[in-house]
């Protein structure tokens, strides 16, 4: 069940990756990300009330939910602006970055150690980020990774990995601690207002950008609520690295739905990269214990 939950993550992620740089250009990063949040809250308040409100909430529920909320504002701005400015078949790959950061972060916040094979899966993610940047500026073997640090988009959703691996095991505080409907509707709600601040300092008539876009960032909110619901009811079941290198396999879809939909070039280089990081995100899954 946690795999099926996971591969549904993974499905929603990637049409909201889609949709989110399909919609940016009009309504901008502030307040994309910030639809991202506040567009999946009446769609969680239904799950919510399917669930129900757990009987208690544990005492660690609220350092976590004030963590994670500074690290999902923060993501979701770096990301979003990473997506706007450089090919969604190049930068979103880096998420796939994601598994090899929890092998550090997953013992030292909630105790779960990963089996020593997965390195052959790290390994297949680096060997892809360097096929995916491979034949840009190829002067030597080692241009493809100084491009990876020289292309700013790149740069922004490797930090945005990095965060990520350490969200991903407050999420299971979170969700132990309470419930995964109720965590998810208090994330997305802290970050929403959060981020509410950035739209009205930074976007000149907020309500008329989000008007004008309101359709697509509405079924935006919706695929991501399917998504994270999924995502932490996978990490009820299994422990993180496993969920969390399932959903990287919407890498895969992100980046053949960019190629396709925005016309970017390099297909066959790009494809073959996020192909061997797949594989990688996929070892690591089934081999990890």
């Amino acid at each position: 069940m946690w795999v099926l939950l996971s591969i549904v993550t993974a499905i929603g992620t990637s049409i909201s990756d889609v949709l989110g740089r399909k919609v940016i250009d009009k309504a901008g990063v502030y307040v994309v990300s910030w639809a991202w949040s506040a567009f999946t809250l009446p769609f969680l308040l239904i799950f919510l009330f399917i669930e129900g409100i757990p009987d208690r909430i544990g005492p660690a529920f609220w350092p976590a939910a004030v963590i994670t909320t500074c690290i999902l504002t923060v993501s979701s701005l770096l990301f979003f602006r990473a997506i706007q400015i450089s090919d969604l078949s190049l930068s979103v790959p880096m998420l796939a970055f994601t598994p090899m950061f929890l092998l550090i972060s997953s013992p030292l916040i909630v105790k779960e150690f990963p089996d020593p094979l997965g390195i052959v899966g790290i390994v297949l993610i680096v060997i892809g980020s360097y096929i995916l940047n491979f034949g840009r500026k190829d002067q030597g073997l080692l241009e493809p990774f100084r491009y990876l640090f020289k292309n700013k988009g790149s740069r922004m959703v490797l930090l945005v990995a990095v965060l990520y691996s350490i969200g991903g095991n407050i999420d299971k505080i979170g969700i132990l601690q309470s419930s995964p409907v109720l965590w998810m509707f208090s994330i997305n709600l802290f970050v929403a207002l959060a981020l509410s601040v950035f739209v009205f300092i930074k976007v000149k008539k907020p309500v008329q950008v989000i008007k004008s876009s309101w359709m697509p960032l509405l079924l935006m909110g919706f695929v991501t609520s399917i998504a994270v619901v999924a995502q932490m009811y996978a990490l009820r079941l299994t422990i993180v690295p496993y969920v969390i290198a399932i959903k990287r396999t919407s890498v895969v879809m992100t980046a053949l739905l960019g190629l396709v939909l925005f016309k970017e070039k390099g297909f066959k280089e790009r494809l073959t990269g996020v192909f061997f990081m797949a594989a990688g995100v996929f070892i690591i899954s089934f081999f990890m214990s």
